[in-house]
């Protein structure tokens, strides 16, 4: 057997086992196939596996033989891509079929199973393969504690109360006092710390009369000047950015520094930045299937593969190259190789 996801497949909608399965091919195809046709999903399929365990031919036999069961429409050699990232790998598969098919089948099938290979999720190492327990789930209890040796079940010790801690204003004999109810007629007022509710621009700008006396601000000139420094903190600029460009460089004097600022605030705005959340979107995962030629394992599209080989291994195998000889040929090289064999006996 082959390792988990390598080795034969067989392909769907193939007639029933028979006695006259391949009987239109030669000995050794027939002997190879019918060997093949009997092995288990997911065999090895190799070469050199398959001469292993047939002891009638060799690798090179072998090799010969599935290039002419290739030819003849029953199997095909691809490989897949499978897996995401850095766990992508290729695996080799032999899809065989009992039932001749011609071209057209096969590319018809094989874009099937790229289809659904396309289609299938794509496993993410981030996600556990087990779910957390609920949060509502209780905790394990943990098992009591044995008793001292001596002492019975009647006898075992009471568990003693935790006393609650106290608060360095209470006392163990007295109670906190309740809170006093406002006078009537008049509002209960809450403190609030000063800033709260503010932007983080609004505050920056208040700061900047801080930082430099030439750029005190009033409330109202911080708020006018909001809205312009809310959007430079929108183009992904931090705070001390939008600081350090409307501090750097002042002149001796500014007479107005609302005007001032707002003139930087215009003229010096950043482009858009990307924030320090944002991340570039994953690649989407694309899933291949390349048949390769049967005789040279040369991988390359179903349709630029008829009978599972290459344009040079096509030609290589072509019927023309395989024309018998004339008999007058025949009878000419065995009279040849007789006067030889004449010339070299001893006189």
């Amino acid at each position: 057997m082959a390792k988990p996801g390598y080795g034969k497949r067989s392909a769907p909608d193939q007639r029933p086992r028979t006695r006259d399965d391949f009987a239109l091919l030669p000995t050794r195809e027939r002997y190879v196939a019918g060997f093949v046709d009997h092995l288990p999903e997911g065999a090895a399929m190799s070469v050199k596996q398959l001469a292993k365990q047939l002891p009638l031919y060799g690798q090179q036999a072998i090799s010969t033989a599935l290039t002419a069961l290739s030819v003849a429409g029953h199997l095909r050699r691809v490989r897949c891509a499978v897996g995401a990232g850095d766990e992508m790998r290729w695996v080799f598969r032999t899809f065989w079929s009992r039932t001749a098919r011609d071209n057209e089948w096969w590319n018809a099938y094989l874009a099937t199973e790229k289809a659904v290979l396309a289609a299938a999720p794509v496993p993410s190492p981030s996600v556990p393969d087990t779910a957390p327990p609920p949060p509502w789930a209780p905790a394990e209890e943990p098992p009591p504690l044995p008793a001292p040796e001596g002492l019975g079940t009647e006898h075992a010790p009471e568990p003693t109360a935790v006393p609650r801690r106290r608060t360095p204003a209470q006392t163990p004999d007295t109670e906190p006092a309740p809170p006093s109810p406002p006078a009537p007629g008049r509002v209960p007022t809450t403190s609030r710390a000063p800033g709260a509710g503010r932007s983080p621009a609004y505050l920056a700008l208040a700061r900047l009369g801080r930082d430099d006396h030439r750029l005190a601000l009033s409330a109202d000139d911080c708020a006018a000047l909001e809205t312009q420094a809310t959007e430079w903190l929108a183009r992904g600029v931090s705070v001390d950015y939008l600081t350090h460009a409307l501090t750097a460089g002042l002149p001796a004097q500014v007479d107005s520094p609302l005007g001032f600022l707002r003139r930087r605030l215009t003229d010096k705005i950043p482009p858009q930045l990307p924030t320090d959340n944002a991340r570039p979107a994953a690649p989407a995962v694309t899933r291949r299937l390349l048949m390769e030629c049967t005789d040279c394992g040369r991988p390359g599209r179903p349709e630029a593969l008829p009978d599972g080989l290459c344009r040079p291994c096509r030609t290589a195998h072509s019927p023309a190259d395989e024309t018998p000889p004339h008999p007058a040929e025949i009878a000419d090289v065995k009279a040849h190789m007789s006067n030889l064999r004449d010339l070299l006996k001893p006189i």
